[in-house]
């Protein structure tokens, strides 16, 4: 396959203070399952993910448990890789704020910016939230807490070092302006521009003095770099840049795709590419903010009891359900929500009525009426074929376009769409009744039919459902590689000589609705 392209995608790289719930694998997923997609159209890949490890937030919860902020920070990020190796999550790297490859490019890049002139020193004094790690006005604050969390604040002073990004704000509005597709959903534009820049950009806190647990400032080692600025360049130190080694920057810089939640929107719609402007380097190709996955009684939270995690429901329910799942809740302009039911809901009549249905019906025909041989293409012999056939190009365009927007609950809605229209065929065209009347012609172009969809099925979902995707080939007698890519999804005459399995396997059992719906209530309760 020749690689035309290249794609770079990013996750946050996450905070480690404590186990990551289904809100943190909606995105890592989000970003595994586009990195899939491309590489499904022949593109060169690249994601990565990682953790964000100083901070006094950090500090506290090691000397909680007794440990150094090191060994803390050590058995989280060993549990992220875990999770992620559950999830099936494809990353090429897993960055560590706390590795020498970052520290010192993060130490290169400070010295830069105050030689420039962009860091400047001064003293800060504000309402501080420690969760957060973030500073907040008295006008910002919400009932006099955290505009994000909810949590106290306390009111702090301590000498602080300031990057000016009242400096860059007109550059960034103009950058907003020009490129159309650095933001998505386009609305979050409009409340960094309305809610942070017009107002007036407020110059950014960049150090602290007040705990230990981060990068040193070279120049100035009772400051450490404080987290915004260390976080956020992770996505260009994992690549090498400032170092001797900077060929997959070269190569993979400027990010095509960084994935983000609303909750840290801000930092990387404004803070983020003010850092790189003054870097002198490009931008992301375009950021993606999604929302959060919530309850139906507001955010997740232990002491509501109401906390989901993602390999408890992947252990007793299957992966490929879980990424379904979340990928297909979640809306472009809202939360998504969250419930034992609407999760075992979707996975009796979506995957196991609708998918898992027609895989049987599909199999066990091609077994009965053909001996388990895929029949030869003969065309559209007649009208139902012809209809199918235009059908499902179309839906394929629908997808396509859908998940290039972004809008992925909407784009695997078109997927489903194909599936219950293919299962509308079989009715249709009744291939027991061609059978009994020996309507050879029409009988084998519908087997050809349903097994060609199956297999356009299967390839439109492996970009978020891998192995049932492989599952569904398996069975249907797909082994060429050649046949397993978007190239090959919209012709219908790419079959021959398939034989499938002899005797189909169920890829999703029904299950008993109310006793599930138990079973994850009392998980949410633990």
């Amino acid at each position: 396959m020749i690689i035309l392209n290249k794609f770079y995608v990013t996750t946050p790289i996450y905070y480690p203070s404590g186990r990551f719930h289904i809100g943190t694998a909606y995105t890592t997923i989000l970003a595994d399952s586009m990195k899939r997609y491309h590489m499904l159209k022949g593109e060169d890949c690249y994601m990565l993910t990682g953790t964000d490890e100083h901070g006094q937030k950090i500090e506290e919860k090691a000397k909680e448990q007794g440990k150094t902020p090191q060994e803390y920070v050590d058995k989280m990020a060993e549990d992220a890789k875990k999770l992620w190796k559950t999830m099936k999550i494809d990353y090429n790297d897993f960055i560590r704020t706390t590795e020498k490859r970052h520290e010192e490019v993060v130490q290169k890049i400070f010295d830069k910016f105050m030689e420039q002139g962009d860091i400047y020193k001064g003293e800060y004094e504000g309402w501080y939230c420690v969760p957060c790690e973030s500073y907040f006005t008295e006008t910002q604050l919400v009932e006099g807490k955290c505009p994000d969390c909810g949590r106290e604040v306390k009111l702090m002073k301590e000498e602080a070092y300031f990057f000016n990004m009242k400096k860059y704000a007109d550059k960034l509005l103009k950058y907003y302006e020009e490129h159309p597709d650095f933001i998505k959903p386009d609305f979050r534009k409009n409340e960094m521009i309305n809610n942070f820049i017009k107002p007036g950009l407020e110059d950014l806190c960049v150090t602290r003095t007040s705990f230990d647990w981060g990068i040193k400032v070279l120049k100035d080692p009772k400051h450490v770099v404080y987290v915004w600025l260390d976080a956020l360049t992770n996505y260009i130190t994992a690549l090498g840049y400032g170092s001797d080694d900077d060929n997959l920057f070269k190569k993979y810089w400027p990010a095509d795709l960084q994935i983000v939640g609303k909750d840290i929107a801000r930092f990387h719609l404004i803070y983020w590419p003010i850092f790189l402007m003054a870097l002198d380097l490009p931008l992301p190709k375009t950021i993606l903010v999604h929302n959060w996955v919530t309850m139906k009684d507001g955010k997740m939270s232990k002491s509501k009891g109401n906390v989901i995690y993602p390999e408890d429901l992947v252990e007793k329910y299957g992966l490929d359900s879980v990424r379904y799942f979340l990928l297909r809740e979640m809306p472009t302009s809202q939360d998504a929500i969250f419930s034992p039911e609407s999760f075992i809901e979707r996975y009796n009549f979506d995957l196991c009525n609708d998918l898992s249905n027609l895989l049987n019906r599909t199999v066990s025909m091609v077994n009965k009426y053909f001996e388990g041989q895929v029949p030869k293409y003969n065309g559209t012999p007649n009208d139902v074929d012809k209809d199918l056939e235009e059908f499902t190009v179309k839906q394929i365009d629908l997808f396509d376009e859908k998940w290039n927007k972004y809008e992925i609950a909407n784009s695997i809605q078109e997927i489903w769409t194909l599936i219950s229209r293919t299962n509308k065929y079989i009715d249709e065209t009744m291939p027991w009744a061609l059978a009994k009347e020996e309507e050879k012609e029409k009988l084998s172009s519908v087997m050809y039919h349903l097994i060609e969809n199956l297999r356009k099925i299967a390839i439109l979902i492996k970009p978020f459902m891998s192995d049932t995707a492989d599952n569904i080939l398996r069975q249907i007698g797909i082994t060429d590689e050649k046949l397993i890519n978007f190239e090959t999804l919209k012709p219908y005459d790419k079959l021959q000589n398939i034989k499938v399995i002899e005797k189909g396997e169920p890829i999703f059992m029904r299950l008993n609705a109310e006793e599930e719906v138990e079973y994850i209530k009392n998980l949410m309760k633990k």
